[in-house]
């Protein structure tokens, strides 16, 4: 754990809290003195992760992020019982594969809800209350969002949503204090990618110049970054956190 104390009584609220990078998030934020509010669809997944948290600084939510009413209904807990909100880490999201010609609406439907409404909902929730501790937003974007993939139209359309709207809240909301900046992972492992083909998992070790996928963890010490007083001239930015991949040019290894 950190041996320094940068989130010390401040409000962190992380959607997607249950697993992976927001399960990850929520142990280093409050490892550095956080109140947590972990926020996740599957309330019981978040549960067992805040068992392990200090109890009096982890306050649990079950939430969908894609239900504007169910966002509001959240902040308005967290403001009742914290009087605040410092941080916003807009992480829930889902994947799904296919080109738009093959992918059926119902996937564009749910990418769409999840990918970027939520992070349109819990910012427009958490902004008033950010304006006033003067707090900041960190999304998860993905290099998906800074480039396209193959098969994964509606995933790269969504996070790239996600990257630009990033920039364009760090824009409008910058001169009033709040900091927006995203992280964006390549291959990290998480439930996600927990049932990618092992000849998957070759390709993107052969394709990240560090050899290996991220751990959840590698990502949440990025966002605590960027959150933290460290990066208090940092705002807009998408940041790789991906090995190296966003290096190249694309053009193959021939040596």
């Amino acid at each position: 754990m950190q041996s320094f104390m940068r989130f010390e009584n401040k409000v962190v609220v992380i959607t997607g809290a249950g697993s992976g990078i927001g399960a990850a998030a929520a142990r280093r934020f409050a490892s550095e003195g956080a109140i947590v509010v972990l926020a996740d669809w599957d309330k019981t997944a978040a549960e067992k992760v805040a068992s392990s948290l200090p109890e009096k600084r982890t306050l649990v939510i079950g939430v969908d992020v894609s239900d504007v009413t169910s966002v509001r209904a959240m902040f308005d807990r967290v403001v009742e019982q914290f009087g605040k909100v410092d941080v916003l880490i807009n992480n829930a999201g889902v994947h799904a594969t296919g080109s738009v010609l093959d992918s059926s609406l119902e996937d564009w439907e749910r990418i769409s809800a999840i990918d970027i409404n939520g992070v349109v909902y819990c910012s427009k929730f958490a902004l008033p209350h950010l304006l006033k501790s003067k707090g900041c937003i960190v999304n998860t974007a993905s290099v998906s969002g800074l480039g396209g993939d193959w098969g994964a139209a509606y995933y790269c359309a969504a996070k790239g949503a996600v990257s630009n709207l990033t920039r364009a809240m760090a824009l409008d909301h910058g001169g009033a204090g709040v900091r927006v900046n995203a992280v964006c992972p390549s291959l990290v492992k998480t439930n996600m990618t927990a049932n990618f083909p092992e000849a998957v998992n070759q390709k993107f070790n052969e394709r990240i110049p560090l050899g290996r996928a991220a751990e959840p963890e590698e990502v949440a010490a990025v966002m605590a970054f960027l959150a933290s007083e460290d990066a208090s001239f940092v705002n807009g930015v998408n940041i790789p956190v991906d090995g190296g991949v966003t290096a190249s040019d694309g053009q193959p290894k021939i040596a």
